[in-house]
């Protein structure tokens, strides 16, 4: 029986990725040569596993329950998955994916959220979602930058779990200032109504799970304001998927770690 030419494709597709795990290339961080781009040492040593409160992703001294923000004002994604902090070497390695025209750095830089996920979701059919979303960009921003870092991390998270993923079921259809110097209330109020769900997903969006993905997030707002979106859009569930995270900022009263 032949094969479908959309078949053949995809085994291509996983046949390429699989060889490019195997092949020899620089590490990211230290340039030493590894399988994959990426180092044990480095991995070991720069993302090591760490206690993450459900809701938020912030990092906890213990597992198994939220964080106390998250106690007090659960935000509306019932979990939140991330593989790293926002740190050295990760904050260079992410601003040059993102700004330094270099969409190809996602097949590397995915792959801790990915090894993540994937027992994570074996685990149980309830954390599997249906439909991976994009966090997306503006039109101007993304003709700019000429790619969504978003997606190029979706679509490779798709890929390797087997899951369907949309390019363009959430859109960012109001420009918004830079969201970098501001705080949490002021993110916000920036995001407001700045999210419309697309009309081709809209009708397919009541009792679907749905993840939200993004590379990097800082207080939670851009993830909170679309997850809001699809729940009022008549999505059952809603998780967040982020690379990476911005670590909580040290009290004053106690030493940074």
């Amino acid at each position: 029986m032949p094969v479908a030419p959309l078949q053949f494709a995809k085994s291509v597709a996983h046949a390429g990725l699989a060889w490019a795990r195997r092949w020899p290339a620089p590490c990211l961080v230290c340039h030493s040569w590894c399988a994959g781009g990426l180092c044990e040492a480095c991995r070991a040593r720069f993302a090591p596993p760490r206690h993450r409160c459900v809701r938020c992703g912030l990092a906890l001294a213990e597992a198994g329950s939220p964080c106390g923000a998250c106690s007090l004002h659960a935000p509306p994604m019932a979990r939140t998955v991330v593989a790293l902090d926002y740190a050295f070497p990760w904050d260079r390695l992410i601003a040059r994916f993102k700004f330094a025209h270099a969409p190809e750095l996602a097949s590397v830089l995915v792959r801790p959220l990915a090894d993540h996920l994937g027992p994570l979701l074996a685990t149980s059919d309830e954390l599997r979602p249906d439909l991976l979303l994009p966090v997306p960009l503006s039109p101007r921003r993304l003709r700019e930058r000429g790619y969504n870092q978003a997606w190029e991390l979706a679509r490779r998270l798709a890929r390797e779990l087997g899951l369907p993923a949309q390019a363009d079921g959430l859109q960012r259809w109001r420009e918004t200032p830079a969201q970098t110097t501001l705080d949490a209330a002021a993110r916000r109020a920036n995001l407001r109504d700045a999210f419309v769900v697309h009309p081709r997903l809209a009708s397919r969006l009541a009792g679907r799970h749905v993840a939200l993905v993004d590379d990097v997030m800082t207080t939670g707002a851009t993830l909170a304001t679309a997850a809001d979106l699809l729940l009022r859009s008549g999505a059952r569930e809603v998780s967040a998927w982020a690379l990476a995270r911005t670590p909580a900022p040290s009290r004053p009263d106690r030493p940074a770690h």
